[in-house]
């Protein structure tokens, strides 16, 4: 199980891209039409005046049930050592065992 603090920040990541997600889309499209290149940077401090963890490239994908960052596995939202387990309870709809 991961740590409960590591959960709530990146709880807390998501609410901020959420937040700031419209802003930011508008200002990169802001930055591809203007030509100049000083207006260009002004907006580029505005891009960074954002706040850090409302970047979308800080998210990082969990495990639904452990919270565990690694080794998740998109379609389930599982980590490979808790999906692993629920294919061999058969808790998995359509998942099956491999075994050579």
């Amino acid at each position: 199980m991961a740590k409960k603090s590591l959960i709530y920040r990146e709880k807390k990541r998501q609410k901020l891209e959420k937040k700031y997600h419209l802003i930011r889309r508008s200002l990169k499209k802001e930055i591809s039409k203007i030509p100049s290149l000083s207006e260009k940077w002004k907006i580029h401090g505005k891009l960074q005046s954002l706040p850090r963890n409302s970047a979308p490239t800080r998210l990082h994908r969990r495990c639904f049930s452990t919270g565990r960052p690694r080794a998740n596995y998109r379609d389930f939202g599982l980590s490979g050592h808790i999906l692993r387990e629920m294919v061999q309870a058969c808790l998995l709809p359509g998942a099956t065992r491999s075994s050579w």
